[in-house]
């Protein structure tokens, strides 16, 4: 059953009246308390879909919820049974706007400088993905982990992509992120290049001391059977994702359960905000993550979502929910 903190508690809130709420959760007081959207049938799914950055959960929702696909199809209309949680993140100071007031999930630079001043992503982070973890633990509760979506726009993307690779619970169904990026992605890069170059020249296994090395006239010294292979892949992903972490000091969370959560990753090529290189970055990343991850890239497109781009997520979703999975194979 749900906590007196599950989001399922919250009533929806008017989308008439676009302010975010003034209620806060008591194990996250800074966070106003999601907006829920009822399914129009009984409770099968729930999708968390977060904001970016500057906006809020009750100005973020309508226009999503009223996007229509080339065949007239909306999420209600497509996934009647689904729950949406709209979570808004939490008010604070952005530097790039001057320390003004924001809803963000964490602070960041420039983007077009992103690579410079990261250390300011991980307070933020931390906390957002702490909160993210909350919310998909409460609906997991109610309609089990295969029929959870978590999914972003922007900075919300960001985040979702976070909480996914410090998630250590159990393998919900999948993530979808709309014209974001991978914080410390070009980090993890380095860390990935980096150890690979150690296994490639022996270095992580110490030389000079294994005294069961291959001499220099055995055939091929460096020759590596299937297993070895697949053990320093697993080593490196491991390396790279345990760095994810403590950048976001949540190196406490353990395994590699993001390697079971496919991804689905929509950018636009004229977006202005995040260029699609950033988005290129966070599939290269996950995929050295051993994360399923699919990218679709829009011509034309700039920073927001599309009826090409929402049909593309529709049928990714339906590829991954439990129930609308077993629904396909039924028909």
């Amino acid at each position: 059953m749900p906590t007196s903190e599950s989001p399922s508690n919250v009533k929806m809130a008017s989308t008439t009246d676009p302010r975010p709420s003034k209620e806060m959760y008591v194990n996250y007081p800074s966070y106003p308390r999601a907006m829920i959207l009822d399914p129009v049938l009984p409770h099968k799914q729930t999708f968390i879909i977060l904001h970016g950055r500057g906006s809020f959960a009750e100005k973020f929702a309508p226009p999503l919820l009223e996007m229509r696909t080339g065949r007239n199809e909306t999420i209600q209309t497509v996934f009647p049974h689904a729950k949406i949680v709209f979570p808004t993140a939490s008010r604070n100071r952005a530097t790039v706007y001057k320390n003004s007031f924001t809803h963000q999930w964490f602070n960041c630079w420039h983007l077009e400088d992103y690579k410079k001043r990261q250390g300011m992503m991980r307070p933020g982070l931390h906390q957002s993905c702490n909160y993210i973890h909350f919310l998909l633990k409460g609906e997991i509760e109610i309609v089990g982990a295969e029929n959870v979506i978590l999914w972003g726009m922007s900075q919300g993307c960001a985040t979702s992509l976070s909480s996914l690779l410090a998630w250590d619970g159990e393998p919900f169904a999948a993530v979808v992120g709309m014209c974001g990026w991978l914080p410390f992605g070009n980090l993890v890069e380095e860390v990935s290049a980096n150890s690979s170059s150690q296994f490639a020249t022996g270095e992580s296994h110490g030389e000079d001391g294994d005294f069961f090395a291959r001499s220099d006239d055995e055939d091929d010294p460096f020759a590596r059977s299937e297993g070895e292979v697949a053990s320093e892949e697993s080593s490196l992903q491991a390396s790279a994702l345990s760095f994810f972490r403590e950048e976001i000091d949540m190196d406490h969370k353990k395994g590699m359960i993001c390697q079971q959560i496919p991804v689905f990753l929509g950018n636009g090529m004229e977006d202005p905000k995040v260029s699609i290189e950033m988005g290129r970055e966070a599939r290269r990343c996950l995929d050295l993550l051993g994360v399923d991850v699919k990218m679709r890239e829009y011509d034309g497109l700039g920073h927001w979502y599309s009826e090409h781009m929402l049909s593309d997520i529709f049928q990714f979703i339906k590829q991954n929910l439990n129930s609308t999975k077993q629904f396909l194979v039924r028909t």
